[in-house]
């Protein structure tokens, strides 16, 4: 394996080290502080469009151009547990890099993804948009409530909670690096998640 292949996060998980995680833990506790709050309206409103046009690609199955909208390096996480904690030493339903979420991708895509035959359709429903500094230049992180509606083998099911987003300034704009997919039901019997959150 050569050096390119070594760093290249569609192949590797080179980056999911154990400073990534310290980073993560660190990043995802205590960061919803009104102290931390962003007041420019047209900064939250800048956010809230990235939100919003995320639930639109994934209830559209956009899934090249949602993808695009992500770090190279990125980490896709659901916890098992209520308040987030240490996907180390905690249940994940998800934790994804971006080789493993472009595999879930793939497979939504085959023919062999029986959960998904046929696709689900879904309605994403995203709200109360929050946005904080971090004290770091270029990362900002987001909250945002969501209800997503599933239809698929004849019944609607609703999936709700909120979503943590750490975003970072890159070249050609902001990007997500972090998203965290906080299920009200996370320590439930969860039916089947096949679909994207």
């Amino acid at each position: 394996m050569n050096t390119t292949t070594l760093r290249d996060p569609h192949r590797t998980s080179y980056y999911v080290t154990n400073a990534r995680y310290e980073a993560l833990i660190k990043d995802f506790a205590d960061w919803q502080r009104d102290e931390l709050s962003v007041d420019d309206a047209a900064e939250r409103d800048l956010f809230a469009q990235i939100v919003y046009r995320e639930a639109r690609l994934l209830d559209r199955l956009q899934y090249d151009e949602w993808l695009s909208r992500f770090a190279p390096e990125l980490i896709y996480w659901v916890p098992g547990t209520p308040h987030g904690g240490d996907p180390r030493r905690e249940i994940a339903v998800m934790f994804d890099d971006r080789r493993r979420l472009e595999d879930r991708i793939f497979r939504l895509r085959s023919d062999f993804a029986w959960s998904q035959a046929p696709p689900s359709r879904t309605s994403r429903l995203v709200s109360n948009v929050e946005v904080f500094a971090t004290g770091r230049e270029g990362v900002r992180m987001v909250r945002a409530n969501f209800l997503i509606s599933e239809f698929w083998d004849k019944e609607i099911r609703s999936l709700a909670g909120w979503f943590g987003y750490q975003m970072v300034l890159q070249e050609g704009g902001w990007v997500v690096a972090v998203k965290q997919i906080n299920l009200l039901e996370c320590d439930q019997s969860l039916r089947n998640l096949s679909i994207v959150l």
